[in-house]
């Protein structure tokens, strides 16, 4: 069985719609192209700066630089929050279910005990259930918004209750790495909220995966904390020069985001008209229940459509996840989803 956040191959992915890890399906702003293409061999032969990166994602969140540390992916960030923020022993970490892969590994290597809150019935966020799982010795709680697989976007309200609830010396950690394609975000929060962590990627809206580049928000006192526990010069050359400029070129966002509205509602009424049960969602991806999701996995990408099967995770059993990118990539999913059911129905 797989580790939870590392991926398996999938056979012949290369030739088909890569609909299965909520990647940016039309690629990152052609500006990005042309700022890693000015990079000269002295750039690349010396360790980078980041001033000017991490200042263009300051001003994109609205906080000043001292409250933003860029990190090579938000994996990097969530590993980096684990080890910075959780004692070598005897400390508690929420994972708030069902979650991302890289939450509960992250904390377990860190030396913590992971405790998971489990998902309610119709796989919602809630507050009661996660205020149960917290202990004295919680230290680090991870909550997704929009959630992973869901799209469900947890409220600023509930994020700040539980900041304010949990014990001396915890950090609420609020991954909001698919926050682009709803624009709601906390980390207007963090000024009143010293507790709070928020993690953000590139990875998505921006087109930027295969760069690996993110960030971590926060006051300064617990940026501070976090410098210390990632390797200097973690994010390359080429990484810091695409992300300025794909800061810069918001217009690129914007369509692509739109493309993704799109296609939600594609899939929506795709859902709808064969029956399958789904949630409405605020990130890039749209969580299907099929019945027999391994089966559906493999005959979709026979026809080369590749999407996430996530029967394994906590209440998402029968579940397939399927990216939301360009509209060209959904009509084709749809149409072969049609075509897999209709041949798998008697």
């Amino acid at each position: 069985m797989s580790s939870g956040y590392l991926y398996e191959p999938l056979p012949g992915i290369d030739a088909g719609r890569r609909l299965h890890l909520n990647e940016n399906t039309g690629g990152c702003s052609p500006a990005v192209i042309r700022a890693v293409a000015r990079l000269a061999r002295e750039d690349i032969g010396v360790y980078p700066s980041y001033a000017r990166a991490a200042d263009g994602c300051a001003a994109a969140f609205g906080v000043p630089p001292d409250h933003v540390l860029l990190t090579n992916g938000l994996d990097e960030g969530i590993m980096t929050a684990a080890l910075a923020l959780l004692p070598r022993a005897g400390a508690d970490a929420v994972v708030v279910e069902p979650a991302y892969g890289m939450f509960g590994p992250s904390a377990r290597l860190a030396g913590a005990r992971v405790v998971s809150s489990p998902p309610a019935p119709d796989l919602r966020f809630s507050l009661e259930a996660v205020r149960a799982a917290m202990t004295p010795a919680t230290r680090l709680l991870f909550v997704a918004s929009p959630n992973n697989p869901t799209g469900e976007i947890v409220s600023g309200d509930a994020i700040a209750r539980l900041a304010a609830g949990m014990p001396d010396g915890g950090v609420v950690f609020v991954d909001e790495a698919y926050a682009d394609f709803e624009g709601r975000t906390v980390i207007g929060d963090i000024a009143r909220t010293p507790n709070l962590v928020v993690g953000r990627t590139f990875a998505k809206a921006y087109g930027l995966a295969g760069m690996r580049i993110g960030c971590l928000v926060a006051q300064p006192a617990i940026i501070r904390r976090l410098r210390g526990a990632i390797a200097p010069f973690s994010v390359n050359v080429f990484a810091a020069a695409a992300l300025e400029a794909a800061l810069a070129d918001r217009g690129h966002v914007d369509r692509y985001v739109g493309q993704v509205r799109e296609s939600r509602e594609l899939l929506y009424a795709a859902c709808a008209r064969l029956g399958l049960p789904f949630w409405r969602s605020a990130a890039n991806f749209v969580l299907v229940r099929v019945g027999d999701a391994p089966g559906v996995r493999a005959a979709l990408a026979a026809r080369g459509i590749h999407v996430r099967d996530r029967s394994s995770a906590p209440g998402c059993g029968g579940c397939i996840r399927v990216t939301a990118g360009l509209v060209d990539d959904t009509k084709a999913c749809v149409a072969a989803l049609e075509e897999v059911l209709c041949e798998r129905r008697p």
